[in-house]
């Protein structure tokens, strides 16, 4: 094998950078998560926007940036720095990722138009400078290490302190909010502290971590491969296709789960204190489950751990549909579903960073830039799909904005938001994995690599 990739197959990456490189999506969550759970419930119930128009916001906002993923996969692909192709992004857009986020709580009280122009411009800045951190930060993990079970570590670490961080801006934001007046400025202040947070950890990332992987074909490595090529590799990819719909498809659930549990508690079990004990619930079985996750994946690989992990989690939702208003149901079957959904955290961006050397080994071309600017369309789109459907499925119902009693139809919405519509997308997941069985031949498509070296 290659100077540049000798060491990289079977090397143990250290301690240090795998904390620093999971350090990364606790960053984004201190903004990203943060703002998917509330920014729906802020914008209908703290500033009063119709719930329909921020659904249409939302969708349109989340689309466009999927295409902005495409785009920003050629730059890293693209992008030269003595700091790497991905690194150095995450140094450059830490500090206006903040302040975007900042700019998105701070709604002028002006007339409603003008308030949701503002809402859409923000929105839309906020999720461009998230595409330009979160698809590097991605493509990273397949720059680190090609060995599949340190990958897998890194996705675990990972996803170990983004889910975290969920579990810190589900209990601290109301609280942070409400100490700091509960109104508008409270929210604004609050955010100011995460973007803080976050800014610090981003640079963090960028300290401890190291891009050690090259092209295996020596002669593509300084060769310019054109966006239509890049493209066409994609489209040969079929295993990417594949890992691009599951994180679509997760990331739906993930919209629909954080973004309808204010409501739930709210409406349903009647306090939205509840917010952050059905949360902490769920996050703190995940991470229960990401222990094992690693060690389990190695002997029966991803797909298969997926797949018993949706089953897992369906049975959590039969549990909670046998009285939707019991506390102690709704919290047991949410401690079933966390435990379910951990293989499905701790693998899904590890899967796609295998896609890699499938792609390099199907057509030649090593782009990590563009592979995992689908796993970042897949989160921003299928986020998108999963606020707007919040939206517009309480429009649907009759919901009142404003937060006043609601209709039997608008309490059935929330609770379709919250199980029904969660459940449908478990199964459509399983029924996806059977078509993926790229775990047994990818230790024969290293050797093919290594051989051209």
């Amino acid at each position: 094998m290659s100077t540049d990739t000798s060491g990289v197959v079977g090397e143990k990456i250290s301690l240090t950078e795998k904390i620093g490189y999971g350090c990364g999506d606790l960053a984004c969550n201190f903004i990203w998560q943060a703002m998917s759970i509330f920014i729906v419930y802020y914008y209908t119930d703290v500033i009063g926007i119709a719930a329909g128009v921020i659904g249409s916001i939302m969708l349109f906002s989340r689309v466009f940036d999927g295409v902005s993923d495409i785009a920003m996969g050629y730059v890293i692909d693209k992008t030269t720095s003595r700091h790497g192709k991905a690194r150095p992004w995450l140094l450059w857009l830490s500090v206006p990722f903040a302040v975007s986020a900042v700019l998105l709580f701070a709604v002028p009280d002006i007339a409603p138009f003008w308030q949701i122009v503002y809402i859409a411009i923000t929105y839309n800045i906020v999720c461009l400078v998230y595409t330009g951190l979160n698809v590097p930060y991605g493509t990273m993990n397949s720059l680190i290490t090609q060995d599949q079970y340190q990958r897998s570590l890194l996705n675990v670490f990972r996803m170990s302190l983004a889910l975290a961080g969920v579990l810190l801006v589900s209990n601290l934001t109301l609280p942070v909010a409400t100490l700091f007046g509960g109104g508008q400025a409270g929210w604004i202040v609050t955010f100011m502290i995460f973007g803080t947070v976050g800014t610090a950890l981003f640079i963090f990332t960028f300290k401890t971590t190291r891009e050690r992987v090259k092209p295996a074909d020596q002669a593509r490595r300084d060769t310019k491969v054109s966006l239509r090529e890049s493209l066409l590799t994609l489209c040969k990819n079929r295993y990417w296709a594949l890992a691009t719909l599951f994180i679509l498809l997760t990331y739906i659930f993930n919209g629909l789960n954080s973004g309808a549990v204010v409501y739930y508690a709210k409406y349903i079990l009647d306090s939205t204190w509840l917010v952050g004990i059905v949360t902490t619930a769920y996050i703190a079985f995940i991470l229960l489950g990401m222990v094992v996750v690693a060690p389990i994946t190695k002997r029966f690989g991803k797909r298969n751990a997926i797949i018993v992990g949706e089953l897992i989690t369906i049975f959590g939702y039969l549990i909670m549909l046998i009285d939707l208003t019991s506390v102690p149901l709704i919290i047991a079957g949410t401690i079933i579903r966390g435990i379910g959904k951990a293989p499905i955290n701790g693998s899904m961006f590890a899967m796609l960073g295998d896609t890699v050397e499938y792609g390099e080994w199907k057509t030649g071309i090593r782009n990590e830039g563009m592979v995992y600017s689908g796993g970042s369309m897949g989160i921003k789109v299928g986020s998108g799909l999963g606020t707007a459907l919040i939206g517009w499925i309480l429009a649907f119902g009759g919901y009142a904005s404003g937060g006043g009693a609601q209709t039997d139809a608008a309490l059935f919405s929330i609770q379709a938001l919250f199980i029904h519509l969660p459940l449908a997308i478990c199964v459509l997941i399983i029924l996806l994995m059977l078509f993926y069985d790229l775990d047994k031949r990818y230790p024969k498509i290293i050797e093919s690599l290594r051989a051209k070296a």
